[in-house]
């Protein structure tokens, strides 16, 4: 049995997305989803999934072991950001060396960094007038959207384009891929 935990920090269609993709596979438990916002809508989609939501505050996470500790109890296999927008503190980098995961909504180094994420990096791509936007899915190290790259998948981007309709694309690459590369990494169907 492999165990993930997920964390994210708004609404959960990711989280949804990968619950469903697993919900049939035996060799897969998800145990837990961590969010650090008491009003994310994430914590519904765990009550309706029937999955543990559990919130922790800033203190939890950066100033003691209480989120490690959590953490701990799970044995997690992977753990997976899933729209969780805080920087990850070194001590669960290294506690769980190449095990944290995460996807970002375009094609890294471009548009990563602190305050990149969601619509800003759909503005930025946009404004850029790049003709080609992605996903990137990447380990997580101590610097914001630096960890080793696992997989990137590339989309256009016209000039038609808005950042709604480029947040629509990327939407669509992320429910595709993101379940089959964590399944790919757990090495399970």
């Amino acid at each position: 049995m492999k165990n993930i935990v997920l964390f994210a920090s708004g609404s959960g269609s990711n989280v949804e997305n990968i619950v469903h993709y697993f919900q049939e596979n035996s060799e897969v438990n998800i145990c837990a989803v961590l969010t650090n916002k008491t009003q994310a809508k994430v914590l519904d989609r765990c009550n309706k999934l029937k999955i543990n939501g559990l919130y922790f505050n800033r203190n939890a996470f950066y100033e003691s072991d209480c989120v490690l500790e959590i953490l701990k109890t799970f044995k997690p296999d992977l753990i997976v950001l899933a729209g969780f927008l805080w920087k990850i503190p070194e001590n669960l980098i290294a506690n769980f060396p190449d095990k944290i995961v995460n996807i970002h909504p375009a094609l890294l180094p471009k548009f990563g960094g602190k305050g990149m994420y969601g619509k800003y990096v759909h503005e930025a791509v946009k404004a850029n007038n790049e003709t080609e936007t992605g996903i990137t899915i990447h380990y997580v190290n101590e610097n914001y959207d630096e960890g080793a790259v696992i997989r990137q998948v590339k989309t256009s981007v016209s000039l038609d384009d808005t950042p709604d309709s480029i947040a629509k694309k990327i939407h669509e690459l992320e429910y595709e891929y993101f379940p089959k590369v964590i399944a790919q990494l757990l090495e399970v169907e």
